[in-house]
Formats: C-alpha cells, structure tokens, sequence
C-alpha cells in the first residue's frame, strides 16, 4: 500500500474518531470540534495532517506507506510538532500530540508525557479526549509518579506489596503488568483498592474489568459494593458509578465497567446486543470462537482511549490467541491478576510479572490453608472392564438421556479413558462414592458428625448427574443434600452457589467446570476429583477452590461441628494428583465451531493450525466412543485408515518439527461420504451402560506423596525438640517432666509456638498433629476441634516418646485429673463438694494455660469465686499442696 492509499485509510480512521478532513487551501477550522488539515505548513515543511482542537493546533499525523517502520519517523515528527507557524493559534510552542502511521500501523506519543515514548494504538483518539487532556495541569502518565503514599489501612501484607510493586510498574509507563496472587489471598480486594487510588489520586476517567464468566462480574460487584475505603465511610459504589454490564450499551457516567470479553468482543463487531447465556461458561479452558482474526475495526462509538485502565480478573489463555484483539483495541494499561500464571500468561504480560505470592507463602501466612491428599483406587477405574456377550446392556443418549435396550452380539472390552464417555459403569462410581462416604468421618475427617462441605468435579453434565444420583442414595439424604451445578442446571446457579457458600446445605455439590476458577467457597474443605485433568494451570486453580482461609465463626454458621478450617483434604479417585500436567493448551482451539463446520472447512480447504488441532481432538475422543462396527465404517470409507491413524496425521502435520504434507493428512475429508459418517457417529453420542460389572476398592488412604511430606515434618519437628531441648525454656520443662517440679507458664508456650512457627521450621500444630496422624494413627486421637496452645505440650510429649499416645491436652489434664481423685480416694483423702468445684475450675486452668499459680486465683473464673481468698478458705493450709501436686500430676 502506497503513501497516498495509506492516507486515504487514515481519512476513514480520522473521520470515524470524529475528525473533519480538510484541505489546507478549503481551511474553516468552524466546521468542527476538531480539523485534520492536510499538508499544513510548517517551519521545516509541510506536515501531513495538523490537529486542531477548538481551532488550536494540537499536534501532527505524519502518513508512511505501509510497510514502514515507524520508529524511525518519531523525529520527523517531532520536528514539525517543534516548528509551528509564528503567531499559528497553538496548545504549546512545542505541539504535544504526535502519531505516526501507515494505515496498518499506528504510533501514538504525547509530549507532555515524563520520558515520552510513542506506543502502538489501534486508531487515532477522538478530538473531545484531546481537549481534556490539553486542559489537565499533567498527564496521566506525569499523575502515575505523584501518587500518594499507600495507607496501609485493612490490607495484608502480600496485598500492600501487590499495590506497591504495581504502583511502581505505572509510574514507568510499563503498558502490562501480572501479579501472580494466591487463590484466597485478596486479588480482587488488591485490585478495587488500586482502582479507587488509580480513580481519586491519578484522576483516570474509566476502568474496565474483565471477568472470565458474567456470574463473577455479580461477585466482582457485590465486592466493590462492600468497599470501604481507608479514607472514606462510604462504600466505593457510593462515590462512584459501578456498572455490570448487561446490555452492549456503556453507562457513560460509570467509572468501572464489570463485563466479560464476550461481551465485549459483540459490542467491538457492532452487535446490538449479546445472549447473556453466551458469558455463563468460563473460556479458561476454551479458545476464541471461530472468529476472523481481523473481525474487529474501529468504531468511534467506542474510542480507543474509552478506558485508562484494563484489569483482567484470573487471566487465562483465552486471551492470547483471537480474543487478544479486544484487549488490543484499547489504548489503556493492562493489568493481569492471576494465581498460576503460564509461560504463556508471562510472556504476554511482557515478563512484568511485579508480584509473585505463590501459594506455599500464602500458607506460611496464614492467608491460605494447606492440603493433604487422600487417594481411592478401584478396579474398573484402573484397569477398565468387560461386558460379556449375550447381556442386554442399556444404550443412553447422552443428550436426552433417552435409554433403551440392546442385545449384545460380542463381547466389549473398554479402557479407563473410556469410562464415563462412551461406556458407564454405574458400579465404579458407587463404589467410589461408598469407599468415600465410609472414611469421611473416621480417616479424611476423623471426629466429625457432619459431611463438610464437598465438591465433587465430573468429567461432564451426563457424568455429574449420574454421580449426584448416587450420592444421594449412599448418603442416604434427599436432593438438598446434594446438588448439581452446571450449565444444564434448571435451578438459578447463583442461588445454588450461594446456598452452597453459606446455607448448611447442599453439603455436597457436583460439576464440571462452573466453580473451577474465580468462585469463592470459603467453607468449603474436600474436593473429590472424579475426573483427570491435564493442563497444570488448571489443576492448580480447582485446587484452589479449597485453599480460602474463613473466620471459624463463618464456618461454624454452615458446618455446626467444624471449630476451624486448618486444612483441605483433596480425594484423589483418578490419580489426578499423579498425572503429568503440561502448560500447553487445549487441543479444541475452536470449541463454538460445530464439529460438521470444522469438516467441510477442511473439505474446502482451511487447514490452518487451530483448524486442524480442533478437529483431531474431536477425532480422539470420538474414537474413545466406537463400537467394533464403527470402527469398520470409518476405515472402510477413509480408504483403510483407522480414527487413530488420521488424527496421528493430522497432529504430524501442525508439528514443526514433523510438518507432514497437510493435504494427505486431510485425504480422508475429500470424501463427503466420510465427513458423513464422522457427524453421524459425532452425533450420536450414546453411552453403553454396563450393569454386570461389579466394582471393588483396590485401596484407599492417604497417598505416598502426603505421607512422605509427612514423615519430613515429623523428623524435623523431632529434630528442633533435640537440638533445642536444653535452649527454649519450655522445652526444658516439658521434656523432662514429670521429673523436673517446675511447671512451664502459658507465656513460655507462647514462646515455643511463637519459635516453631518462624522460619526455618514453619510448623503449626495443625499440620503437625496431621502429619503424626497419617503415620501412627492407632496412636494418634483426633485433634480437639477447640484448638489450645497447651496442645503443642501433647505433640512434644508424644514426639520424644515421654507418652505413647497423643491426644489434645485437654484431654490428657482430665483423665490425669479422675485418676488422681481416684489415688487420693484410695488414700483416704476426701474432698469436699466446694472442693471438688475449685479442684475441677484448677484442672480446666491447667487444661488452657499448662499450668496455675496462685496470682492466676485473681482472674477468672476464680475471681468469680471468691478468688485467693476464697481458695485459701477452701483448702486451708492444703492450698499450696493441692497446687503443686496438680501441676505435676495433671501434665507430667
């Protein structure tokens, strides 16, 4: 494209902005808001356009053919920007707006800007944004280096950082920035508390914040109307206009706009409005849909410049490949949030990665909540079966889930991969369940009287209803107890998802991929995977599900026996924990393209990589579906080729390293009768249900991996109680008792807990006491659910073998208490009623403090008593007996 066909582009995009077009010699610069003027004389030459602003020169557009490298024509620029016209009415002496352009290409740069450096912008900016930024005293990017101090007001740690490091990314202008933040540790607290500074200190006129699915953007509101700022008793939606959008129309009062990339892609195309069911499924494991790579162009309804700022909420790959053009589109500062960030994900975000709180620091912190994995094998999930011939087998239309019977002819041998797809074994998803159901409350939750809150991931919609059917049925409850959430679901997902947040039921819920990212279930404490998964970032987000921290007064309101939430337990029923993950992408990159559309499309002749990449995987997992005379079918009209031989083509010809001829690879789809046959067979989609086979665990417990980590906690524990026995004044006490009669004070616990937890040890007495549990739990008594400083007594105890089973300290103090009444009965030594009171009121002090000291007589409960006094009345001359006896008995 030449200069002159170039410019002419550059009219179209001017006009659409909103520029009048003119010619120097038709010059009336009345006739608008803002005047483009061709050929505008300058002091060093004419300019290819002058920008007028209210009859002001504002800046210059230098033309280029395309084709040009832009870089090198700034200085041309900036020549003619610095040699305006004597008394020509101007903004500056020296023009601040400068563009440079072929027509395909456009660099922006704005003068005023601190160290001023041009960007790439889709368009050019409307003439009403010029004229607001001429008025402002400095520009955006001039007000990013004079924010204010951060208050650290109702902020974590990892959340002051996230800001900090953010702020500083901003300050130099860096258009991308990621911060990579564990699930539960606040990323959209963080980012609505950037956004208020980013609104009120830098003066920026709009945000967008993109959600991965619409039923998080009502979360994302709900939070930013529960926003308190620091400086301010009004919620953030009390001082500025928050709008979901719901419609493809913009409030252009709003401040923050919430919606989806969907929607945001259908208002860019110029659609009047999106399907609201369009935004409900999560593209975190989805590509864009089969969309022109240049499907969007400038529409001056939406100027480029219509956001400041852009926050993509939990990021994912959806974004790198067609959808990119939307983000792109806006000439704003891209801000990425994120718990497991891709190489990918890095690598568009232009390796500003400017927070990193991964979730082994978030756990140190206290901000997330560790996990343990409890692993069930059986039979027929890892050896797959066989229905013999001669049974009627019912076939189910996975679709309508129609069923009828059939006769079988030969016997069918299916593998694991094919479970739940093409064959479904009704008993291996019993027996995974029932196994589950029996050592929830005895091994995975020992103690407990109540289902904790479960979520259950199956492998799709046919799969999630034939597990909810059978939870309900082991469990013995009705169908509040247990619920299925997916895109199928008749009821409203918000209300099931709500009620699974903060209702006692549903105890257990079951999906596909609707709660996998972004939504928020502090209560919950299990996920039992029923399905693998293969992508590392995506695992590592369901995991996620389960890591939020949540006040024990929160989870005592829907689970009435679970104190605290220390841990989460992954159930493993798959082996999803051992797999191997890859950060590579899905195969099916065109998941909205009909599998009919993708064949012809290969027919006429699109083989691109997306194309073909999508087709295979459709191809394979076909394959996982065929009967024996399909299998026939296909080969006899592909020419003698088998499933598995086309889609191993397919897959050799879009590997740079193979680079197979595409055209053979894509032979078979030449035949209509073939392409015919696949969308039969694609269609079809029935399930085989196998009703003969009977299921059996093979194993179940915690796996070798967690006992492993376990037994490392347990030697490094036992490790510090040796090398500091005779160092920490605790230990010195509670290791040798009860030969040593001085008793340890609650302070010297403190000090003990307060010493393993700090680096390099890190341990708690929650994962302590776990780790003890997994590898001597004859010997091991739940953990009480009222968790006690004194408990770590117990676990040095039990760790230097000066007791051989460990239990919650306050439980130890109360045998030891009923066996010493027991002695001293035997002794002949009475006690009184009153006695009895204040001895039982000693012991529980002793149960919650490690010991009791006279000066503890003028605290409660005893000052409720009558305190010393009232002891010394009580006892007698016996008092200081009675107390030192306790203190050796009841903890030694």
């Amino acid at each position: 494209m030449s200069e002159e066909e170039a410019r002419k582009v550059i009219d179209n995009l001017l006009q659409e902005a909103g520029w009048v077009i003119q010619d120097v010699r038709k010059i009336n610069l009345s006739a608008a808001k803002g005047v483009a003027v061709r050929e505008f004389p300058t002091k060093s030459g004419p300019s290819d356009y002058m920008l007028f602003v209210d009859r002001k020169a504002v800046g210059t557009i230098e033309a280029k053919k395309e084709g040009t490298t832009l870089s090198g024509v700034a200085e041309q620029t900036a020549r003619y920007n610095a040699s305006v016209l004597d008394n020509l009415p101007k903004v500056d002496d020296v023009l601040p707006i400068a563009y440079e352009s072929t027509g395909i290409e456009t660099f922006f740069r704005n003068q005023r800007d601190p160290d001023c450096r041009s960007r790439r912008i889709f368009a050019f900016h409307t003439p009403d944004s010029l004229a607001d930024w001429i008025q402002e005293s400095a520009p955006l990017r001039a007000r990013l280096r004079e924010l204010p101090p951060l208050d650290p007001y109702n902020l974590r740690q990892c959340q002051i950082e996230a800001v900090t490091n953010l702020e500083v990314s901003l300050s130099q202008a860096r258009p991308r920035a990621l911060l990579q933040m564990a699930t539960g540790s606040g990323k959209t607290y963080t980012a609505i508390s950037e956004i208020y500074r980013l609104i009120k200190f830098a003066k920026a006129r709009r945000v967008l914040f993109l959600v991965d699915r619409c039923s998080l953007g009502r979360q994302v509101k709900k939070e930013f109307q529960s926003y308190i700022p620091f400086d301010d008793n009004r919620a953030f939606t009390d001082l500025y206009i928050v709008q979901h959008m719901t419609t493809n129309v913009f409030d252009q009062d709003a401040k923050v706009c919430i919606t989806t990339i969907q929607r945001l892609f259908s208002m860019l195309k110029g659609d009047q409005d999106l399907d609201v069911s369009l935004e409900e499924k999560s593209l975190y494991e989805s590509a864009a849909p089969d969309i022109d790579p240049q499907a969007i162009k400038f529409r001056g309804k939406i100027p480029i410049e219509t956001f400041d700022f852009i926050i993509v909420d939990e990021c994912h790959r959806s974004i790198y490949n067609l959808w990119r053009q939307v983000l792109e589109y806006f000439d704003s500062f891209i801000i990425g949030l994120t718990a497991t960030p891709s190489n990918q994900t890095i690598g568009f975000f232009n390796k500003n990665l400017v927070m990193e709180y991964d979730h082994n620091r978030a756990v140190a912190d206290k901000v997330n909540v560790g996990f343990d994995v409890y692993r069930i094998r059986t039979e027929t999930t890892e050896k797959g079966g066989k229905i013999p011939s001669g049974f009627y087998v019912d076939k189910r239309d996975k679709q309508t889930r129609k069923v009828r019977w059939e006769k079988l002819d030969e016997d069918i041998d299916y593998t694991p991969d094919q479970l739940d797809r093409s064959i479904v074994v009704k008993d291996q998803i019993r027996t995974v369940i029932r196994e589950f159901k029996a050592k929830l409350l005895t091994e995975i939750f020992p103690g407990r009287t109540e289902v904790p809150k479960t979520l259950i991931f199956s492998k799709d919609d046919s799969h999630a209803e034939d597990i909810t059917e059978i939870v309900r049925e082991e469990f013995g409850k009705g169908n509040d107890f247990c619920k299925k959430i997916t895109y199928r679901t008749q009821e409203s997902t918000d209300d099931l998802i709500a009620a699974f947040r903060n209702s006692f039921n549903p105890r257990i819920a079951v999906t596909v991929d609707m709660i996998s990212t972004g939504t928020d279930i502090k209560p919950l404490e299990c996920i039992l995977f029923m399905r693998d998964v293969k992508s590392a970032v995506y695992f590592e987000q369901m995991k996620g599900r389960g890591t939020r921290v949540i006040d024990p007064d929160d989870l005592l309101a829907v689970t009435p026996d679970a104190k605290t939430k220390t841990h989460f337990i992954i159930v493993d029923a798959v082996g999803v924990c051992e797999s191997e993950k890859s950060q590579t992408t899905t195969l099916d990159r065109q998941k909205s393209v009909p599998t009919p559309k993708l064949l012809n499309n290969v027919a006429i002749g699109i083989r691109d990589n997306d194309t073909l990449s999508s087709l295979a995987s459709r191809l394979s997992r076909l394959n996982l579906e065929l009967e024996e005379r399909d299998i026939q079918r296909i080969k006899e009209a592909s020419g003698g080729k088998t499933l598995s031989n086309i889609v191993n083509d397919l897959m050799s010809a879009i590997d740079p390293d193979i680079a197979y001829d595409r055209d053979k690879a894509c032979a078979p789809f030449d035949n209509p009768d073939f392409r015919e046959l696949l969308t039969a067979l694609q269609t079809k989609a029935e399930q085989t249900i196998d009703t003969t086979t009977v299921d059996k665990v093979i194993q179940s417990g915690y796996d070798q991996q967690a006992k492993e980590k376990a037994s490392s906690l347990v030697k490094k524990f036992e490790q510090f109680i040796e090398e500091n026995k005779d160092k920490i004044t605790a230990l010195q006490i509670i290791y040798n008792l009860p030969y040593k009669k001085r008793h340890v004070t609650y302070e010297e616990i403190r000090e003990l807990a307060e010493k393993i937890e700090m680096p390099p040890y890190g341990f708690t007495t929650d994962t302590l006491w776990r780790a003890y549990e997994q590898l001597e739990k004859s010997k091991v008594r739940p953990a009480s659910i009222q968790k006690q400083l004194t408990d770590i007594i117990s676990l040095v105890r039990f760790a230097s073998r000066k007791e051989e089973v460990l239990e919650p300290f306050r439980e130890h103090v109360e045998h030891r208490f009923q066996e010493w009444l027991k002695s001293q009965q035997l002794l002949g030594k009475t006690f009184t009623d009153r006695q009895i009171q204040w001895l039982t009121m000693i012991a529980d002090h002793i149960a919650g403090s490690g010991s009791v000291d006279k000066k503890d007589f003028l605290l409660p409960p005893f000052s409720g008593s009558g305190g010393i006094i009232k002891a010394k009345e009580v006892f007698g001359d016996r008092l200081d007996e009675v107390i030192e006896e306790l203190n050796s008995e009841l903890v030694g």
